[in-house]
């Protein structure tokens, strides 16, 4: 394919005079039917590589993503440039997803969307053979590896569908991998020859820092009045977002909160707000940030550890991807290193705990040994951790470690979908409601037979496009005529639910194989202990730490974290500093010293404050009863 022909469609559809960084090699290169893997860090431009010759290809392009958000709205934002696309996800009926896949077979879409839970459907691999597929895409493709961050099982079946098309070329996409993961994606995706893109993982207009603080919350407060423009402030805690939302906004701040736990419609109105810049701040857990397309962040603050420098590169860099001058700031008081620590055993419980909470669920669902297979049944965790005592993060992620196990799977994220019923005749209906609630009711009533007989399955969506009118009005004005007994409605929720995949088997007989259990649980624990020397870490520029741990070379400082910032200050050497730490270290291998006792003479103080400080940060002195002391 010309190249001409590529840059002809990126300019007339997106209005770019050319492709920047990487994009035209990976384009190039999945042009040519190549199995390709391109690395682009957040705010690279992903989407352009396979959008772009998914239309200059014969054929559907079928994009596998985790991010029902980023389908919906990367769905929406290609419809209003005339691109024909779909998306399939969960909470979308059998008929629906029928219909998608049957104007793909007759070619009426160029790209269609699909969660990796779908793909092992029998529906879709039966359509997937008779529809013409010009190359998958594989969006977040570290998810496929059990050396990444952030593994998921239903991953492993793209192997599958690749059997299933084997001339079908793939185009991987990540903004986070190790060298370990990189070849490890191609491996697990089946490719005939590695082929691998990168585009540096530096940013120049993205300052690092690490705070350390006695009040978290007054160095927050100082940060947004010191950096003014949009920000995102991440905490690993869905009480404690809202909660820090509601104190920013009675000390005069502009924020909301946003996590997996609040119903859809709000999710939608308070991301479109922050994304429209009627609210600056969004407090949100690392459900928030995925496949969003904002410029403008100016700042990033992280309340709590991240567990990896990967997630902590991800969400670090949504600030700045206008290119302009952003920060990324994490604040620790001194508690959270040792939180941090804790969180191996949270993750990775004993397995005598795992095997009993798998026992307290079968018994919780009533579940006899024989039997269970394909079972689905509804699960509430939060009841169940009451009344067998279990806590709930680690009994989330017993059964996270079950389901990569093979034996059950949880998933808490599911949506229900809303149903309704007409009570009311048509005479009367049409007596009480006003204008905008008959626009609703007659466009339910075109869709939806037999609703005034039984209920019926709603998508306030497809309401909300046909009437134009937003979904969170849509539920308002339903929710009113269900008060007025006018009809009965049953919004959507999240369901959660147990399957078994496999009979119930006695809990002594659990087995997590290393690969699961012990490989990951080592695997986790080296993320997280760089993670935290990264926090600790005050003689290095942060951002060498991070091209560092991504195999990337980097020769020089960035000059503008808080480590480049304070050895500017105090203009020291790296001969300097290691021949100030040289000089104390001698003098306490002989033991315990009073500070005014050291033999400083020569040593410029500023310079000395600023060894003794990374010595304290790093636990290798103690100040103790006024006396200094190595740490063995």
């Amino acid at each position: 394919m010309p190249v001409d022909k590529y840059l002809s469609i990126l300019r007339q559809y997106w209005g770019y005079e050319d492709f920047r960084g990487i994009q035209r090699s990976i384009i190039e290169s999945i042009g040519s039917h190549k199995d390709t893997l391109g690395l682009m860090p957040t705010g690279g431009g992903k989407s352009i590589t396979f959008q772009v010759p998914a239309l200059a290809e014969e054929g559907v392009c079928i994009v596998i993503t985790p991010l029902i958000s980023l389908m919906k709205d990367q769905v929406t934002a290609l419809r209003k440039l005339n691109i024909r696309a779909a998306a399939i996800y969960s909470g979308q009926s059998h008929q629906e997803i029928l219909e998608i896949l049957e104007n793909c077979v007759f070619g009426a879409y160029k790209i269609v969307y699909i969660s990796p839970e779908r793909i092992s459907s029998d529906i879709f691999q039966t359509k997937l053979r008779r529809i013409n597929v010009s190359f998958f895409t594989v969006d977040e493709a570290h998810c496929i590896s059990q050396w990444g961050y952030d593994f998921r099982p239903s991953y492993l079946q793209i192997t599958e569908i690749r059997k299933l098309k084997p001339g079908v070329p793939v185009l991987a996409l990540t903004a986070t991998a190790t060298h370990e993961v990189v070849k490890d994606i191609q491996e697990k995706l089946l490719f005939k020859k590695e082929n691998v893109f990168r585009m540096s993982f530096a940013r120049k207009n993205l300052a690092y820092i690490v705070r350390h603080a006695d009040n978290q919350k007054l160095e927050m407060y100082k940060l947004l009045k010191a950096i003014p423009g949009s920000c995102i402030i991440y905490t690993r805690n869905r009480i404690y977002s809202q909660e820090l939302a509601e104190q920013l906004c009675k000390e005069g701040f502009s924020a909301t909160f946003y996590h997996a736990g609040i119903h859809d419609y709000l999710k939608d109105e308070r991301q479109n707000q922050w994304q429209d810049d009627k609210i600056r701040i969004m407090v949100a857990t690392n459900a928030f940030g995925m496949g969003i397309d904002k410029p403008n962040v100016r700042l990033v603050i992280h309340m709590d550890l991240p567990d990896s420098l990967e997630a902590y590169f991800q969400e670090a860099g949504r600030a700045g991807r206008d290119g302009k001058q952003a920060y990324a700031v994490i604040i620790l008081d001194g508690k959270e290193l040792d939180l941090s620590r804790r969180r191996i055993s949270q993750t990775y419980p004993k397995i005598d705990y795992i095997q009993n909470v798998y026992e307290k669920v079968c018994f919780y669902l009533q579940m006899a040994i024989g039997d269970g297979q394909n079972v689905t049944r509804e699960f509430n965790i939060e009841q169940f951790c009451r009344n067998f005592n279990f806590h709930p993060l680690m009994t989330k992620n017993a059964l996270s470690l079950l389901d990569k196990a093979g034996y059950l799977e949880y998933r808490d994220s599911e949506d229900g979908t809303s149903r309704i019923r007409i009570k009311a005749t048509r005479n009367d209906l049409y007596k009480v409601i006003d204008k905008q609630k008959e626009i609703i009711v007659n466009c339910m009533m075109r869709h939806y037979g037999g609703i005034f007989v039984d209920f019926v399955y709603l998508d306030e969506e497809l309401v909300s496009k046909e009437t134009n009118i937003p979904r969170r009005i849509i539920y308002q004005e339903l929710s009113e005529m269900n008060k007025w007994g006018i009809v009965d409605y049953i919004p959507k929720k999240k369901i959660p639910h147990i399957t078994f995949k496999r009979k119930r088997v006695e809990a002594s007989h659990i087995f997590l194989p290393d690969s699961v259990y012990k490989t990951r649980k080592k695997e986790y624990t080296q993320r997280l202990k760089a993670m935290q020397e990264y926090c600790l870490s005050e003689d290095t520029c942060r951002s060498r730490i991070l091209l560092t741990y991504f195999d990337e070379k980097s020769y020089e400082d960035c000059g503008q974290c808080d480590v480049c910032k304070k050895r500017k200050a105090y203009e020291i050497s790296d001969e300097e500093f290691q021949e100030i730490k040289s000089h104390l270290i001698k003098q306490l291998e002989n033991g315990p010293i009073r500070p005014d006792k050291l033999d400083i003479i020569g040593i410029n103080p500023d310079k000395l404050h600023w060894v003794l400080e990374y010595m304290r940060g790093h636990e290798e002195i103690r100040q103790e009863e006024n006396l200094i002391r190595l740490v063995n």
